[in-house]
């Protein structure tokens, strides 16, 4: 299937600028550009052209807000500087298994100041000396290069990232249970409390009528007495 049909296709009924992500990996450019792409696609935040047959992204429309391109597996050898224009909120870039063959292709990219993921593995520039150490001095805004930082530490997973947001900071849910408790704690408290005051009260009145007794007996003895 060729491209102009499979974006139609994936477009279905909705309007273009309604879409976010875009998967059209696999179908084939008839002529190496991007096909059936336009600006009307305002809002993507996604797009996935993998082994389409692309050899260049001149024709690919203006995409202010895509974060994401995945172009690899095609015959990409340069002309990268219209991803600066195009695609100036770029974070992460695939280009795996192009013909990227020396850092000459990869210094337009030091424009696209949001680039933090760049993936460039079966690409010939990747055999060069020093090649690590290379790109992330031309590129210092790159945290991450084939999937690992300057230090070898391999980046997080997308899906990660996104669970570690909907689930919150650590800890909250144990600090609602802990304060729970203690409010129940306080309530049982507050019962045994009120308990004990008022046996406390009753043993106070009860202590009372006994004293009121022991008047009376005195006051009958003394009145006895005064009989004699």
């Amino acid at each position: 299937m060729d491209m102009k049909k499979r974006i139609s296709m994936e477009l279905g009924d909705r309007d273009p600028s309604e879409v976010l992500e875009l998967d059209v990996h696999s179908c084939r450019s008839t002529d190496g550009e991007v096909e059936g792409l336009t600006e009307e696609y305002k809002e993507l935040e996604f797009l996935s052209m993998v082994s389409v047959g692309l050899s260049s992204l001149a024709k690919l429309p203006p995409l202010p807000k895509l974060h994401k391109l995945e172009v690899n597996n095609n015959a990409i050898s340069g002309g990268l500087d219209v991803l600066v224009v195009k695609c100036p909120s770029l974070s992460y870039l695939n280009l795996c298994g192009n013909k990227i063959k020396d850092l000459g292709a990869l210094e337009a990219l030091r424009n696209l100041k949001s680039l933090q993921r760049l993936e460039l593995i079966g690409c010939e520039v990747t055999s060069l000396d020093d090649y690590r150490a290379s790109v992330f001095d031309l590129l210092p805004q790159i945290v991450y290069l084939d999937g690992y930082d300057p230090e070898d530490n391999e980046a997080p997973d997308s899906e990660e990232e996104d669970d570690d947001d909907e689930a919150g900071p650590m800890g909250d849910g144990d600090d609602d249970d802990e304060d729970e408790d203690d409010e129940d704690e306080g309530s049982e408290g507050d019962e045994v409390g009120l308990s004990y005051l008022m046996k406390d009260g009753i043993q106070d009145e009860e202590d009372d009528d006994d004293y009121v007794e022991d008047d009376d007996d005195e006051v009958e003895e003394v009145g006895g007495g005064n009989g004699h």
